[in-house]
This record gives C-alpha cells, sequence and structure tokens, in this order.
C-alpha cells in the first residue's frame, strides 16, 4: 500500500524544474523565481493558483531541508508523512523573500491614522564581483529584540482629545484632555532569526535589498525596517562599468610583435581565448562579445569584456649587432612627435 501512494505522490524536483542532483543554491533560485510566478495574488484567474503554490511550498520545505530530502529522495511524500514532516504547510514565500514583496498585502498605515514606527536599520552588505556575476546567497544572523508580554499593564496609545463640559448653564468650556488605554506589560528579549540575503546576478552597487519589520522595534507600534545595500568589493582583475569588464593584460615584446594566443580564467571559472595574430601596441584593446555582466532587470541582456593590452619592455642591453638586426626587421625611419596626451 505505501508503494502505491508513494507512486503517487507529488514530485517535487518536477514542480521545482530540477534534476535530483540539484544544489541547494539551485534549489532556492528556482523557488525565488517560481513563487514570483505562480503567487495566487498574481495569478487570481487561475482555479488551482493555490494549490500549485502550495505544492511549490511544499516542495521547497522539503528540498531545502537535509533531512527531509533524505527521507524523501528513499521513500517519497509518504516517507515524510509517517515521520509527521509532511502533514502540514505554512507559506514559506514571505520568510524566504523577507516580507518585502506587496503580493495582497496592505499598507502599514491605513491612512486614518498614524501608526507609531521603530527606526529602520541601514547596513551594507559587501559582496564580490564573483558573487555578482554568478548570484548567490548569504545567511544573516539577526539579533532581533523581540516583545513578550510580562505581568500587570500600563498606560499606552496615549493621545490628545477634545472634552467638552459644561459649567453652568448655557456656558460650556472646551479642552484638550489626555486619554490612555490600558495595555498590557511587555519586555523586549533579544532572539537570533536568520536572514536569507539573495544577491541577485548582475545587482548593481548600491542596491536596496528590504526586510519589512525586521528594525528597531516600538513598544505601541510596528517595528521599522531593515535595509542591505549592496556594495561591491574591488576586484583584482576586473573592473566593472556598467554591464561590462573591463581588465589589463601585460605581455612580452615578443608576444607583441609576433602575436600570441592565450586564455584567461573568468569570474565563473570558464576560460576565455585571448588571441591576435597581428601586432600589438600598448593601449591596443581586444573586445570579446557576451563575456561582460548579465543586467539586473534583464539577465538576456549581457555585456562585455574588454581587454587592454600592456607590453613588458625587456630590460637587456643590446649589442650593436643586435640593434642593427632590429632596425632591417622593423624597417622604420626615426620620427619624433612631442604632443600633449592628457
Amino acid at each position: 500500500m505505501i508503494r502505491v501512494l508513494f507512486l503517487f505522490s507529488r514530485d517535487f524536483y518536477k514542480i521545482l524544474n530540477l534534476p535530483r542532483t540539484a544544489t541547494l543554491n539551485q534549489i532556492k533560485k528556482s523557488y525565488r523565481k517560481l513563487a514570483k510566478e505562480l503567487h495566487p495574488d498574481k495569478n487570481k484567474n487561475d482555479p488551482k493558483a493555490q494549490e500549485k503554490f502550495q505544492d511549490l511550498g511544499a516542495a521547497y520545505e522539503t528540498l531545502s531541508d537535509t533531512d527531509k530530502r533524505k527521507v524523501y529522495d528513499k521513500h517519497g511524500e509518504e516517507g515524510l508523512k509517517q515521520q509527521g514532516g509532511g502533514d502540514g504547510f505554512h507559506d514559506p514565500f514571505s520568510s524566504f523573500f523577507g516580507d518585502f514583496f506587496p503580493f495582497g498585502g496592505g499598507s502599514r498605515d491605513d491612512g486614518q491614522h498614524h501608526v507609531p514606527r521603530g527606526g529602520d536599520l541601514v547596513m551594507n552588505l559587501y559582496v564580490t564581483l564573483e558573487e555578482v556575476y554568478n548570484g548567490n546567497f548569504i545567511e544573516v544572523v539577526r539579533a532581533k529584540p523581540v516583545a513578550k508580554q510580562t505581568s500587570g499593564s500600563r498606560k499606552c496609545n496615549c493621545r490628545m482629545e477634545m472634552r467638552t463640559s459644561q459649567i453652568s448653564p448655557g456656558r460650556f468650556q472646551m479642552m484638550q484632555e489626555q486619554i490612555c488605554d490600558e495595555c498590557p506589560n511587555i519586555k523586549f528579549v533579544t532572539e537570533e532569526k536568520v536572514l536569507e540575503i539573495e544577491v541577485e546576478v548582475g545587482v548593481t552597487d548600491g542596491y536596496e535589498i528590504p526586510f519589512l519589520a525586521e528594525g528597531e522595534p516600538h513598544m505601541e507600534g510596528e517595528p521599522g525596517d531593515l535595509k542591505f545595500i549592496i556594495r561591491i568589493q574591488k576586484h583584482p582583475v576586473f573592473e566593472r562599468k556598467k554591464n561590462d569588464l573591463y581588465t589589463n593584460l601585460t605581455i612580452t615584446l615578443q608576444d607583441a610583435l609576433n602575436g600570441f594566443n592565450m586564455s584567461i580564467t573568468h569570474l565563473d571559472g570558464h576560460k576565455v581565448t585571448i588571441k591576435r595574430e597581428k601586432i600589438s601596441w600598448p593601449g591596443a584593446r581586444i573586445k570579446k562579445k557576451g563575456e561582460g555582466l548579465s543586467q539586473h532587470d534583464q539577465n538576456n541582456i549581457i555585456g562585455d569584456l574588454y581587454v587592454t593590452i600592456d607590453v613588458a619592455f625587456p630590460k637587456t642591453e643590446l649589442n650593436d649587432e643586435q640593434r642593427e638586426i632590429i632596425k632591417t626587421l622593423l624597417n622604420q625611419q626615426s620620427k619624433h612627435q612631442l604632443y600633449n596626451g592628457l
């Protein structure tokens, strides 16, 4: 009977469009992409939207957990249910994305009254150019103050209201009066929470990644937001300008005159062939089309790689015979030009 149920259980790998050998990063990337596409608030005309989204969430919850994935690979979804790991489903979409996607969500302030908010936290997130080229997930541990109820009560939500009182027949007095509510006492306890941040392919320096309600708490209102600002570290080999990459290649004088054929290692480890058959002068530039960065908002748009040639001249002295040979080979007349090159 168990085998029959296993045959008809959901194929979590198929739901995520992934092979069974998929890595954790591939699972996360696929889930993020599909969650945006399949969220019910974006597919209101599809009667099966909620079901598809729940299947996606169940697939991600299982395959992103090492222990659950082992059970699923061996016994299928029925094996998870027998171990108590597949009976329920919660929406991991909001926690995975930091609660900052506005699918069906209301405003934190309905416009009718002002809701007090805690302060926002802004932090720089330093990433490498390799992470920007390939994409990556970074886990950050947030030590967050969380409100816990204690005994007793306190005055809260205090505001000034206008009160009218009769001081004598036909005479009234209006005055402001402070009105407060009774709220339970609370204390803030520090709890650790792991935030998962995706460094998207092609993300730009200064890009902001917000996590709603992960900022400083407010005793009588809502917490502020936590914002990560992408800061791309200087790379020892490549320089980024928009979607293009630039690098310098130093070659020998011999290669500059005779041509050369070599390969350089790109940011994801693949090799790029740099070849030149004609004479190369200092400052000569070689363009490798499509070897730059993908554009952040449109990954099908890819920049180019520009390699600027530097020539390392020999430091040894030439004898008279060698000088004559060079003169004969180059066949150049001495010509000098003085100019402002700045």
